[in-house]
C-alpha cells in the first residue's frame, strides 16, 4: 500500500518538489504558513493539514523545505511541531539548508520516538527543482536513506549518502562555499571585461569553455548581462547559508577568509532596500553602476576602487 506523504514548505523550490511527489502517485498532504500557496496542489488532489503536528498524524513519510534554521526548529520541535506526533517507523526528510548541529538534534529526538530523520539539503535551484535534476546530499541512518531513495529519485538526479546525521548539511555548506567564491569571481570578471572595453558576451564565449567554466558562469552570467536579477535563489537565503558555514567552521577551528569577504559584499547588497530579495546574481550591482537595479531596489553602494587605497593607479 502506498504511504501517505506529507510536504511542508511550498516556496520557489518546494512547490515543484511537492508536485513531483504527487505526480509520482503518492497521496499527498501539505502544510504551508501561507495557505494560498497550496491551492495549485489542492486543486490537483493534495489534501490540507492545518499544522505540522496534524500532518504528522496523517502521514508516515514527511518532507520539509523551509527558509531558515529557526523555521526548521519550529516545524520539527515546536509545540505544534512534527515530532510531537512522531510514531515508530515514521521517516522525516528535511531538505532545507540548515545547521548541521540542528540536524543532529532533530535526528536524536526522532530516534527517541522510534522514528528516523534525514537531513537532505539540495543544490540546483528553482530550475533543478522544476526539472527534478537536483543534487541531494543526505545525512542520517543508512537504512532510513534506503527507505527514502524511491522518493528522492522523483526529486533529483545525484543522490549521495554523506554519512551520519548532520553530514548532509555539512556537505551542502561545502557547496555554498564553492558557489560564494565562484559568484564573486564571475561578477568581478564581468565588471573587469566591461571596464576594459570588451564585449562581455564574447568574453563568456571564450572563458565559458575553458578552465573557468562553471554552472554559475553558464547560467547566471547571461542573466547578469541581460539585467535579470529575479531570484532563483534569494540573497537573504545565501547570506544565511554563508553564516551557517562560518559558524560551523569556527566550531571546527577553521578560518575561511574568502568566505568572510564574500559574505560582507552580500551583506552590503542586502542593506539596500529590496536587495535581500534579489537573486544571488544581484551581487553584480555592487560592481557596475551603469546597470540599473530592478524596481523597488535602491541604488547600490559605490563600487570598490580598482586598487587598494594608498597605491598608485597610474
Amino acid at each position: 500500500m502506498t504511504a501517505n506523504v506529507g510536504f511542508i514548505g511550498l516556496g520557489v523550490m518546494g512547490r515543484s518538489m511537492a508536485t513531483h511527489l504527487l505526480e509520482g502517485g503518492h497521496p499527498l498532504f501539505v502544510y504551508n504558513r501561507t495557505r494560498e500557496k497550496t491551492r495549485p496542489l489542492l486543486e490537483r488532489g493534495a489534501q490540507w493539514a492545518d499544522s505540522p503536528a496534524r500532518l504528522a498524524s496523517l502521514c508516515s513519510v514527511i518532507f520539509t523545505i523551509v527558509g531558515f534554521p529557526q523555521d526548521v526548529e519550529e516545524v520539527y520541535l515546536g509545540p505544534e511541531g512534527l515530532l510531537t506526533s512522531a510514531r515508530p517507523g515514521m521517516l522525516f526528510v528535511d531538505m532545507t539548508t540548515s545547521s548541521p548541529s540542528l540536524a543532529i538534534r532533530i535526528a536524536e529526538v526522532a530516534a527517541a520516538r522510534g522514528a528516523a530523520a534525514l537531513d537532505a539539503p539540495v543544490s540546483g535551484g528553482d530550475r533543478g527543482a522544476r526539472e527534478a535534476t537536483l543534487s541531494i546530499m543526505v545525512g542520517g541512518d543508512a537504512y532510513a536513506f534506503e527507505r527514502a531513495l524511491p522518493y528522492l529519485h522523483l526529486l533529483g538526479r545525484t543522490i549521495v549518502h554523506q554519512g551520519p546525521p548532520g553530514s548532509g548539511q555539512a556537505c551542502k555548506l561545502c557547496n555554498q562555499i564553492v558557489i560564494a567564491g565562484t559568484m564573486i569571481g564571475v561578477c568581478e570578471a564581468l565588471a573587469f571585461a566591461r571596464r576594459s572595453g570588451l564585449n562581455p558576451d564574447l568574453v563568456l564565449q571564450s572563458i565559458g569553455s575553458g578552465a573557468a567554466a562553471s554552472w554559475t558562469l553558464q547560467n547566471l552570467a547571461p542573466q547578469i548581462l541581460a539585467g535579470q536579477f529575479e531570484p532563483g535563489f534569494y540573497v537573504k537565503h545565501f547570506i544565511k547559508d554563508m553564516r551557517l558555514a562560518l559558524a560551523w567552521a569556527e566550531q571546527k577551528g577553521l578560518d575561511l577568509p574568502g568566505l568572510r569577504t564574500v559574505l560582507s559584499r552580500y551583506e552590503a547588497l542586502a542593506a539596500r532596500d529590496g536587495g535581500e530579495n534579489l537573486g544571488t546574481q544581484g551581487l553584480y550591482l555592487l560592481y557596475d553602476p551603469s546597470v540599473s537595479p530592478p524596481a523597488g531596489v535602491s541604488s547600490p553602494v559605490t563600487p570598490p576602487p580598482c586598487a587598494p587605497q594608498g597605491l598608485s593607479q597610474g
